[in-house]
């Protein structure tokens, strides 16, 4: 899969609205046929910091995701309300879902 983790600075006025902003760029992204998952997270540290965490399925799922109508809308109109260019890490990695952490491992309640 193709594991993409990028860091979004929000303007200050814009911060507490970003989820809103973003939303159909979300939406649309989900819907993708290759993508595995695409989850914003606000920083605890930052509150003007969003975190996302997005992975397909694999090259050419993410190729077609940035060659999607959504992604060409959202290069236009998101960063109007960013404070400076993302920043990204984006892998590929052979697995197809999330490991379980075994050092912080949960013993069985049931």
């Amino acid at each position: 899969m193709i594991f993409i983790t990028a860091k979004f600075r929000v303007l200050p006025e814009h911060a507490d609205r970003w989820p809103e902003i973003a939303a159909e760029f979300t939406r649309a992204t989900r819907d993708e046929p290759g993508c595995l998952w695409f989850d914003w997270s606000r920083s605890i540290d930052d509150p003007t910091e969003y975190v996302l965490v997005e992975a397909f399925r694999d090259g050419d799922a993410g190729a077609a995701h940035v060659q999607s109508a959504h992604f060409t809308t959202a290069q236009r109109t998101l960063p109007q309300y960013l404070a400076e260019t993302p920043r990204i890490v984006n892998v590929t990695v052979p697995q197809d879902d999330w490991s379980e952490l075994g050092e912080m491992a949960v013993p069985d309640r049931g």
